[in-house]
């Protein structure tokens, strides 16, 4: 079985089945070790990982940054509030002047889609997508599919159900990938104005009822509404309403099957896409995905910057 071995993570669309395996499994690795009590796992001691965040990011860049460090990397947290980038330097340019510096990885977060495959065009650094605009988040799928198979085990006899702003999710669009690639059947759900068009070319079922499509589902994933990228602009009529139809509350959380999980990938607008009860009832699994997190990102680092072998360091 040929796993991962790619000098970049752009996008979980290109990922067969054994690479995601790999990634698992290795994830799966670091994180018991983790549990026994290895707080640092050096397979990339002494290499240095960029953190280029042009968006605002809580989770991914803290996940990212704790990742590194726990594989006894040095982290250079890069700000383009507080860079060149304010004085109208170019990514490009910021890439070159970076790539001079001798990094071993760059981790970029941006909001024009393409923008990570720009990378790779201009310099030999690794690259990995952490959020490239409306496009893909690659990380945050192969997390979510950690969690999923914790709970549910094989992913290909389960039904996912992703719920809300997908139009403008890139989490939605990795997420259909690689649990299609795993042989999930996929469903999407949503006002009809935050469907795509063409969103069924996916090989996904589209609902905009949330209540005629919760009852057969094994697992649902709430979206936030993508504010920043337009999401709410005339796409419904008013937060409450958007809330009463298309939110996970104590109401419609009473059709899912009884062993349904629910997950959400951050952050969540509690009382709109998804109740405090719910996200803070047993089926929430919000807080393992974070946690899985942090084992798919050293998984991901390690493998793009030829880490270590694990038996050798522990």
């Amino acid at each position: 079985m040929k796993g991962f071995e790619r000098k970049h993570l752009l996008s979980t669309e290109d990922l067969s089945k054994e690479e995601i395996m790999d990634i698992m499994n290795t994830a799966r690795r670091f994180r018991d070790l983790m549990g026994k009590g290895h707080e640092v796992i050096p397979t990339m001691h002494g290499k240095i990982v960029v953190l280029m965040f042009f968006e605002p990011s809580t989770r991914t860049r803290s996940s990212f940054e704790i990742a590194a460090k726990r594989l006894g990397a040095e982290t250079i947290d890069f700000s383009s509030i507080k860079s060149a980038t304010t004085k109208g330097e170019t990514l490009i340019d910021t890439a070159k002047n970076l790539e001079a510096m001798n990094p071993h990885a760059f981790v970029i977060r941006h909001s024009n889609s393409g923008a990570p495959y720009l990378l790779t065009k201009i310099q030999s650094i690794p690259v990995v997508n952490a959020g490239d605009g409306f496009h893909e988040h690659p990380t945050q799928a192969l997390l979510d599919l950690m969690t999923i198979m914790d709970y549910k085990g094989e992913v290909s006899k389960l039904k996912v159900l992703i719920v809300g702003d997908i139009a403008h999710s890139r989490v939605a669009r990795s997420n259909i990938y690689s649990l299609k690639t795993m042989g999930a059947t996929v469903s999407v759900c949503g006002p009809a104005t935050m469907l795509p068009p063409d969103i069924q070319k996916l090989g996904v079922r589209t609902y905009t009822d949330l209540k005629s499509a919760l009852p057969e589902q094994d697992v649902v994933m709430m979206l936030r509404i993508q504010a920043e990228r337009g999401g709410i602009n005339n796409q419904f009529p008013t937060v409450r309403e958007y809330s009463r139809h298309w939110g996970l509350n104590n109401n419609s959380v009473k059709l899912l099957k009884h062993d349904a999980i629910v997950m959400h990938p951050g952050p969540m607008n509690r009382g709109v896409e998804i109740s405090q009860a719910v996200a803070d009832s047993e089926r929430s699994v919000i807080l393992p995905q974070v946690t899985n997190g942090v084992a798919v990102r050293m998984a991901i680092l390690h493998k793009v910057t030829n880490g270590k072998n694990i038996e050798e360091v522990i």
